[in-house]
């Protein structure tokens, strides 16, 4: 079991402050926006087929570190254990994406609508809603379910690696088939544009070819130096390379949306709200139906911490390439960035301290 455990038994220096590095990420953007504003604009006019290159160059390094320490030989494994993985599956596909429409739409769409005036051009010309953009950036987060960050929250949360380390296999490959069909049509419904192939292209260059590159570099590395060198050596150079292309890509967005920030920096507060607010109660529902499926604390707290989670580096590529690197919808996938890891360390603690409530299966 100790070969399928992940290797990152605490939050990294990166992992640790990432909250603290995304904030640095934005004023280091702001600056760079207001002092040089054609900078990012020149380096995002490299484009192929409107596919940005130098981002398309770190969003493939946000990816491709997180699925080469998946270890998929474990997926034919998750049948000896299916309530959990069922659970997260039917969260994550059936009650997530659903649940974020609603509340982004209530808060963002009705509440707080009055706060977010104005009209933006994504990409393919059209003319759409700021608020509209904001939901659609919220959708996209919510239809991408947990980061391989939430091997941490479920280590921290004294959970089931192993488990873990499989719905993080098993989400990765789901995305393949489900992200494009499900962000199409909820992005439909929120009246925005859909750029089908787009969305499908999106996927498989930033789902796909990491997911593919990874199976295979990870087979021929650890037949090649063995599985201590690619745990202790490769993974643990390699780790920071994830953080650094996410923080990258943020001083970029950040140079675009400068003005509006400083302009409105309430916008992130309120773009903060529902996320905060789904996230929460993605995790109680997930939380108490393991309850009531009478599983064991150390399968309840990683699936509840699976569905709270949000994939963000595949929102973010998502975003940036179906609606563009100054778009709103970039901008609220960031602010899930911004609020991923107080939260999810929110509810780690909630776990440990709700731990008695599954002592008789233990």
């Amino acid at each position: 079991m100790e070969h399928v455990i992940n290797e990152e038994r605490s939050l990294s220096f990166f992992e640790k402050y990432l909250t603290g590095w995304v904030v640095l990420c934005i004023g280091l953007g702001i600056t760079i926006g207001k002092l040089f504003p054609q900078f990012a604009v020149m380096l995002d006019r490299f484009s192929i087929y409107q596919v940005s290159m130098p981002i398309a160059v770190c969003l493939f390094f946000m990816m491709y570190p997180i699925m080469v320490k998946i270890d998929f030989a474990e997926v034919i494994k998750a049948g000896k254990t299916p309530k959990p993985v069922i659970l997260t599956l039917i969260v994550n596909w059936c009650i997530k994406p659903f649940a974020m429409l609603a509340i982004a739409t209530l808060f963002l769409g009705v509440l707080f609508k009055g706060w977010l005036p104005g009209v933006e051009i994504v990409k393919g010309g059209a003319q759409v809603e700021l608020y509209r953009s904001y939901i659609a950036g919220c959708i996209l987060l919510g239809i991408a379910p947990c980061t391989a960050m939430v091997l941490i929250w479920g280590h921290l949360s004294k959970g089931n690696d192993g488990l873990t380390l499989v719905m993080v296999a098993i989400n990765s490959l789901t995305m393949l088939f489900l992200y494009a069909p499900l962000g199409g049509w909820l992005l439909g419904v929120n009246k925005m544009p859909i750029p089908w192939q787009t969305i499908v292209l999106s996927v498989v260059i930033y789902v796909g070819l990491p997911l593919l590159l990874g199976y295979f570099s990870r087979k021929w590395l650890i037949a090649k130096k063995g599985f201590k060198w690619f745990k202790e050596k490769f993974l643990h150079y390699l780790t920071p390379v994830s953080m650094c292309a996410l923080l990258l890509t943020l001083v970029l967005l950040f140079s675009f949306k400068g003005e509006l920030i400083i302009k409105q920096p309430q916008i992130i507060f309120l773009i903060a709200v529902p996320l905060f607010i789904q996230t929460c109660l993605i995790f109680g529902i997930t939380y108490a139906m393991a309850k009531r499926l009478k599983l064991s604390y150390r399968d309840a707290a990683p699936s509840a911490l699976i569905g709270a989670s949000n994939h963000f580096e595949v929102a973010i590529a998502t975003s940036t390439i179906l609606f563009g690197l100054s778009s709103g919808a970039s901008l609220a996938t960031v602010v899930g960035v911004l609020i991923e890891v107080p939260v999810m360390l929110m509810l780690v603690r909630v776990c440990l301290k709700t731990k008695h409530i599954f002592e008789s299966k233990v």
